[in-house]
């Protein structure tokens, strides 16, 4: 049996901030330094004791032990992966490739597994994934129910010409994003359909850029993907 199909939310979260402090070469963490990261990344984790017993229920399962310092180690056993080559990223609901339709829920609805050769210059910490919606980003490789990644956005980072993950009223979209003439933004469709047009926003809108592309993560085989 996998473990990794049996962690919930806040297992998954509290193993892969535990992977990135060992990482970054820190010394193995209390559950304290655990909990302390975690509030500092901003996630809402509840109380100190709450992040305790996550730990607790991790060594239960074998993959997790601690001294008698308190501090945790990563138990390497067949039944959780290989955890020196696989990491979670989390995902997030729906993001339409056509019309801003699709509702971009805060909360996490699952993980995808993926191998650190992949993403060998991201922090795993900054990255997640939305499954795409629709067809307007095909000629881009990315197709309906496909999982895209994204790093968060960094605002320092020139978005011009990339693909973005754009959150309007609450919906999220997948498009091109161009600065325009007048003050206006432009989220571009890259389409063998025609039907697709831009969605054009002033800068002064209720626009959040919540990641910038990095990776399609295929859920379907389709012949002459390379």
């Amino acid at each position: 049996m996998n473990e990794t199909k049996e962690l919930t939310r806040k297992q998954h979260m509290i193993m892969e901030t535990i992977r990135e402090i060992l990482e970054q070469g820190s010394k193995n963490p209390t559950a304290y330094k655990v909990h302390n990261a975690l509030k500092t990344d901003g996630h809402d984790v509840g109380s100190l004791k709450g992040t305790v017993q996550v730990v607790e229920a991790l060594e239960k399962k074998g993959i997790l032990k601690r001294d008698e310092d308190r501090k945790i180690y990563i138990v390497r056993n067949e039944t959780f992966m290989d955890l020196d080559n696989i990491f979670s990223i989390p995902t997030y609901g729906l993001a339409s490739c056509g019309e801003a339709l699709a509702f971009a829920d805060n909360n996490v609805e699952g993980y995808v597994q993926v191998s650190k050769s992949l993403f060998r210059k991201e922090k795993p910490a900054q990255l997640f994934a939305v499954k795409a919606l629709g067809d307007s980003m095909n000629k881009a490789d990315i197709n309906d129910n496909d999982y895209v990644v994204f790093a968060k956005y960094d605002h320092g980072e020139d978005l011009e010409g990339k693909i973005v993950v754009a959150v309007i009223n609450g919906m999220a979209t997948i498009k091109i994003y161009q600065k325009l003439k007048g003050n206006m933004i432009g989220l571009f469709p890259q389409s063998k359909n025609k039907k697709h047009q831009p969605i054009y926003l002033d800068r002064s809108d209720q626009i959040l850029i919540a990641g910038v592309f990095r990776k399609v993560l295929p859920t379907s085989y389709r012949k002459g993907r390379k």
